[in-house]
């Protein structure tokens, strides 16, 4: 689809620098814009639903085009009249995305025509030193004039009519933003920082904690349960360190999920679960650990993900020794099976809590990334073996200890095969027995272990 042009302005290409250049979509509500980022990202980041205001963080994501790189950005409704409540956080968020960008995607709607929001929104703009690319949405036929002839009153140079759901029209609004983009090498994200996902049930502090780590209201937070819908991504630096941290939606229970919108929430927490090294569960300490908490917990364990559990709003029970005693106990008796996962007693809105909850970060990422060279896990292994000797069929003879054989297959968690002549005789027990006897002889701390029994 051709671009239609009234004037041709110039713009500027960006400065090279060290930091990706960044593309923010920006627009009033339902103009297209999640439906548009996940048309340039090739995939189904953003949620898209035809209701009004379905994204409300900033939603962050990498992408190339013709070998250039650059961050693209999908904001929430752009409303300039908001002043109270959700619409007005939202437009927060839109107007940080907007002082960080550096190339301005103004998305606007075809089929409702120019609108007063759209013109107070381009008046915001005004002034503004940025490129602004002007997209004219939802226009999927070829005859674009009589569609997109109310927006020439903006004033504005290149008009690009689009169809972001049908790919109409996107590869030349791509070959615009190409041109102001420098011309910088990719490279790929390095392999070694952590991707850590902060799971838990609705308000639990999710996104405080989030805001925390980097210093700046990056997702909206609000009382009402269920505000965060996205799994949003952000790179925070610490101590010189960088970290991916992610955002997710409220885990509720399966039956007062809502189809919709809030099951695609869920869906991508739980995908957010599996792509993480870290996951950081938060627990509320003003309430009890609930059957949802253990649920949250299992799923994490299932996906072999290394595990923080941090109790928030501690700062209102600071001091009580016995109330921190008490919850451990709960915390011990409510998840045996994360006996293994260190517990931070903290509060979310402090920042004084970033210090205990980047160690533990560090500690477990450790851990799960450990590797035993197999000379010294067998030394390990025939050490047990002679102490605790495997188990043998009533009235058989067990055999050396030298028929056992362990190796570490791989990390992510730390996986290892231990090769016996009767496999069928390990019990859970016993293989219980070997993985704390390889947790305390090599500190995993937070990572679940697995151990794999094979015939020799």
């Amino acid at each position: 689809m051709p671009r239609t042009k009234k004037s041709v302005s110039p713009i500027p290409l960006l400065s090279e620098s060290a930091e990706m250049p960044t593309v923010a979509i920006i627009g009033r509500p339902n103009v297209g814009k999640s439906t548009l980022f996940n048309r340039i990202l090739g995939t189904r980041v953003a949620i898209v639903d035809d209701v009004p205001g379905v994204t409300r963080d900033r939603n962050y994501a990498d992408a190339s085009y013709r070998g250039r790189r650059f961050r693209l950005v999908d904001t929430g409704g752009l409303d300039p009249a908001a002043s109270e409540g959700m619409l007005a956080l939202i437009r927060q968020q839109s107007q940080i995305a907007i002082a960080e960008a550096d190339v301005l995607l103004l998305l606007l709607d075809g089929r409702t025509g120019l609108t007063p929001a759209d013109e107070e929104v381009v008046r915001t703009l005004r002034g503004n030193s940025k490129p602004v690319l002007y997209a004219i949405n939802k226009i999927d036929t070829p005859n674009v004039e009589p569609l997109i002839a109310d927006f020439y009153r903006l004033g504005q140079g290149d008009l690009y009519p689009i169809s972001a759901e049908h790919g109409l029209g996107v590869a030349e609004l791509l070959d615009a933003i190409f041109l102001l983009l420098p011309d910088t090498p990719e490279e790929d994200r390095p392999s070694t920082m952590p991707k850590v996902a902060i799971v838990g049930r609705p308000n639990v502090g999710k996104s405080t904690l989030i805001n925390t780590v980097l210093g700046q209201d990056r997702v909206v937070v609000s009382d009402t349960p269920g505000t965060t819908r996205d799994s949003i991504d952000s790179i925070a630096t610490y101590q010189g360190r960088t970290y991916l941290f992610t955002d997710t939606a409220g885990i509720r229970r399966r039956g007062k999920v809502e189809r919709g919108i809030e099951g695609h929430s869920v869906a991508r927490a739980l995908r957010a679960i599996g792509r993480s090294d870290v996951a950081v569960l938060l627990l509320d300490a003003e309430e009890s650990v609930t059957e949802q908490d253990t649920k949250i917990a299992g799923l994490v364990l299932r996906q072999g993900r290394a595990c923080i559990l941090v109790v928030n709003k501690w700062d209102l029970r600071e001091g009580d020794i016995e109330a921190r005693e008490a919850y451990k106990k709960n915390l011990q008796r409510r998840f045996p099976f994360l006996a293994w996962a260190p517990v931070l007693f903290t509060s979310a809105l402090k920042p004084d809590c970033l210090r205990g909850l980047f160690a533990l970060i560090d500690q477990v990422m450790a851990s799960f990334v450990k590797r035993i060279p197999t000379g010294p896990l067998n030394n390990l292994l025939q050490t047990i073996l002679a102490d605790h000797p495997l188990p043998s069929k009533k009235g058989k003879p067990t055999k050396a200890v030298k028929s056992a054989f362990m190796t570490q297959v791989t990390t992510r968690p730390p996986v290892f095969v231990m090769f016996v002549g009767h496999p069928e005789n390990i019990t859970p027990a016993y293989s219980k027995y070997l993985e704390n006897r390889l947790r305390e002889e090599y500190r995993f701390s937070g990572t679940p272990i697995r151990l794999i029994v094979r015939r020799k």
